[in-house]
């Protein structure tokens, strides 16, 4: 009788120990796969950005071929489509820095989908104003369960969420202008955001067509002064638009004197006027 008992003791605790591991085993899959879908979300877009992106003005900049976009339409929409699908649940669970990798790709991405509504019959993207609203303001987003706006993204989402406070996207999201920092080569993600807003603005910063030192003037793009409060606001212990760049003198490659200017703030900013032209290759 005992070895009776014991034998069905055993079946049992295999059993338990079957379905316990079972069901880990399903649970990790699950969990592997969840991942799998969030590491590939951007994945179609790094795709085409790969595809209808090109470096120019010795890699400062980069120059959209719209037409190439224009062929592959519905891959875009697909994957806009899937950014649409993420629910608010959803992106209030992930990372800070998961969040901010995806509204970076949705501005980016829904402002090429927008101009692919006119496109090629327009010279730039203030050609898409209409009598009641600017470009930025039109509502066509459908995006965390609201239909919003490229403004609602930036200055709501991003810039206005508290969450985030980095200058930085300043360098990262496009407004598919050739005043515009460089639209990027690749999909924003989670893993390689920090790398990538930092050569953003970099590769910016660097570009000597629109931010440079002549004199004791420090000429910058009209960026800087559109949203100088970004720059105020004690990113990384700076308080100023020449302090944030004095973190990047490296970058620019400046000489002691004018790293000694800069660090005291004597220089006088100035401000470039913008180009709103089409970043789009010709």
């Amino acid at each position: 009788m005992k070895s009776a008992i014991q034998h069905t003791t055993n079946k049992v605790s295999a059993l338990v120990r079957f379905t316990l591991g079972a069901a880990i085993l399903s649970g990790s899959m699950l969990s592997t796969a969840y991942a799998e879908t969030t590491t590939n979300l951007h994945s179609t877009w790094t795709n085409l950005l790969a595809e209808h992106i090109t470096p120019i003005n010795q890699g400062h900049s980069t120059a959209v071929d719209y037409a190439g976009f224009k062929q592959q339409e519905d891959t875009l929409q697909t994957y806009l489509d899937s950014l649409a699908e993420t629910t608010r649940t959803e992106f209030d669970a992930w990372s800070k820095e998961k969040q901010l990798a995806f509204l970076i790709n949705a501005y980016n991405a829904w402002t090429v989908e927008f101009i692919l509504t006119k496109y090629p019959d327009l010279d730039s993207i203030k050609d898409l104003d209409s009598l009641f609203s600017s470009p930025w303001d039109k509502e066509f987003v459908p995006l965390l369960g609201k239909t919003i706006s490229l403004n609602d993204i930036e200055h709501g989402l991003i810039r206005g969420s508290g969450r985030y406070n980095d200058p930085r996207i300043h360098f990262a999201v496009n407004c598919a202008s050739i005043g515009c920092p460089a639209l990027r080569e690749e999909a924003y993600t989670a893993d390689k955001l920090e790398q990538q807003l930092t050569q953003q603005t970099e590769r910016f910063l660097t570009d000597s067509s629109r931010n440079y030192i002549k004199g004791n003037n420090l000429n910058l793009s009209s960026i800087f002064k559109w949203y100088d409060e970004d720059f105020e606001v004690g990113f990384r212990g700076t308080k100023s638009i020449q302090g944030f760049i004095n973190l990047y003198v490296d970058a620019l490659q400046l000489t002691e004197a004018q790293q000694s200017t800069l660090k005291n703030q004597k220089f006088k900013v100035k401000y470039l006027d913008y180009d709103w032209n089409l970043n789009a290759s010709r």
